[in-house]
């Protein structure tokens, strides 16, 4: 025992010395070795694409033209006449790279004419509908239109959406964008492909209930969205109350549709019967009219995902579905990855704007960045550091890609705003100090309605717009029916 003593004070010295020398040198040493913290993704499953592009990113790299951007005006651009107003980078909203989308909605607006569809890509701020089923239901108030729109085969928030009652059995076999790279067949618009697993004993299956909320008490029109295969033997039996009613699936083009119903449904039960090989995609429920938005939301995605779409199958998806705006909603996966230095991300974005111009010509685009989120600091909750950054790098591939953007965290107060939310009472945010409950998902959905809005009014004043004097309706008045000129107003 005496003989290890020494051998003991020996190693433990070393060790200390060691300790010593790493802090006095670390400061030297090449700063790639280090992060400055280290990435939480404790029951989150980050995008492959964006792990790759963090281990490539070092310091070093600088932004050019940083200060340039930062400083210069902003000017448009005529577009079919109409020209908005230089901008300042600080305030950058881009409502000139939305017109065809607000021309769309004149359209809808002034004559009743065509429809209009928006394709909201997001990640765990979106799940379970939350924000896009509050943006859904403003802008189908004001536009018309019913339905939920694009929904999964399954889906991992199934349980926490209210605005659609979604079960399936567990013989599914998904695939997503997010852990996929070089897929045997192509994902469908929503990120993911869906095949039935061989099951000889138990039905593979999916379930749709409409809910009982505002435009979306109906399955309007449900339609199946497939891929293609050699299988020829494969149908459906569709299951409503008492009655089943067996359709054949021909996968015979690279995107397939097959109407469920001719009308609206409360619910139906669909049942894959000898469906192997044959790639599913989703329902879409709409009427045809009015504003449809779809929510692609996925948990975990920086975004950079969307840059493996299949180009040819997301040009067929547009033609049968129709997208006049598209929004990308990220950021919350993408903050506390080693540096402040967001210029790799604000390149490989610009890439994936670019690339759903290809898929989707035509189609406006619109980012909306990161919402604040809040780091315990010394014991305090605060602003994390990278909110800031990563907003301004998002904002600068917005201005890049001639992208709308809304500062969501500037919208919700700038510094600070997430813990006042979080403490507000009634609460607005979750304990997470990242997430919104149901009151703040509403409020978020309304600060990107209004702002949508403020640009449409503007382009109806720049286009010099004159809403069209409604005709003189009869009103009841004591019992008795009068002629008026006045124009009354809901």
């Amino acid at each position: 025992m005496s003989h290890n003593k020494p051998y003991f004070i020996q190693s433990f010295t070393i060790v200390v010395l060691s300790v010593i020398a790493f802090v006095v040198f670390r400061q030297f040493l090449p700063r790639k070795i280090f992060t400055e913290s280290a990435p939480t993704t404790k029951n989150v499953v980050i995008d492959s694409l964006l792990l790759e592009a963090v281990q490539e990113t070092t310091d070093t790299v600088v932004r050019k033209g940083k200060d340039t951007l930062s400083n210069a005006k902003i000017t448009f651009k005529k577009d079919n006449g109409i020209q908005f107003p230089a901008e300042t980078f600080e305030n950058y909203k881009g409502y000139q790279h939305l017109i065809s989308f607000y021309e769309k909605l004149l359209q809808l607006e002034n004559r009743q004419q065509g429809n209009v569809r928006i394709a909201y890509f997001g990640d765990s701020m979106t799940d379970g509908d939350m924000i896009v089923k509050d943006l859904r239901t403003s802008l189908q108030d004001r536009f018309g239109g019913e339905g939920v729109g694009f929904v999964n085969i399954t889906s991992e928030s199934a349980g926490s959406r209210s605005t659609l009652t979604h079960q399936f059995s567990s013989n599914w076999k998904t695939q997503s964008y997010l852990n996929i790279k070089h897929p045997k067949v192509p994902f469908g618009v929503n990120g993911h492909v869906f095949f039935t697993k061989h099951d000889t004993v138990n039905p593979v299956w999916v379930k749709y209930r409409a809910t009982n909320g505002r435009h979306t008490a109906q399955l309007n029109n449900p339609t199946l969205y497939y891929g293609k295969s050699g299988n020829t033997q494969a149908s459906i039996a569709v299951i409503t109350g008492a009655d089943t009613l067996y359709k054949k699936l021909n996968p015979a083009e690279q995107l397939n549709t097959l109407t469920i119903a001719n009308g609206n449904l409360k619910s139906f039960r669909a049942e894959f019967i000898a469906a192997d090989s044959i790639p599913f995609y989703g329902f879409n429920f709409d009427d045809g009219k009015g504003v449809h938005v779809d929510n692609f939301s996925n948990r975990g995605n920086s975004g950079l995902p969307i840059s493996i779409f299949n180009t040819r199958l997301m040009k067929a998806f547009n033609q049968k579905l129709g997208y006049d705006l598209i929004i990308l909603h990220y950021g919350t996966n993408v903050l506390n990855y080693g540096s402040y230095n967001y210029s790799w991300y604000e390149k490989r974005m610009a890439k994936v704007v670019d690339h759903i111009r290809e898929c989707f010509p035509g189609t406006a685009v619109l980012i909306i960045s990161t919402a604040d989120k809040s780091t315990k600091y010394e014991m305090e909750m605060k602003t994390d550091s990278a909110v800031v950054p990563l907003t301004e790098a998002q904002k600068r591939y917005a201005v890049q890609t001639e992208s709308g953007f809304v500062n969501l965290y500037m919208l919700m107060g700038g510094d600070g705003s997430m813990v006042k939310w979080v403490e507000e009472v009634p609460a607005l945010a979750n304990k997470d100090y990242t997430h919104f409950n149901f009151r703040g998902s509403k409020k978020i959905a309304d600060f990107i309605y209004n702002q949508l809005n403020n640009g449409y009014e503007q382009y109806k004043k720049l286009k010099g717009f004159k809403p069209a004097k409604s005709k003189p309706q009869p009103v009841k008045k004591d019992s008795v029916i009068h002629n008026t000129d006045s124009t009354h107003a809901e």
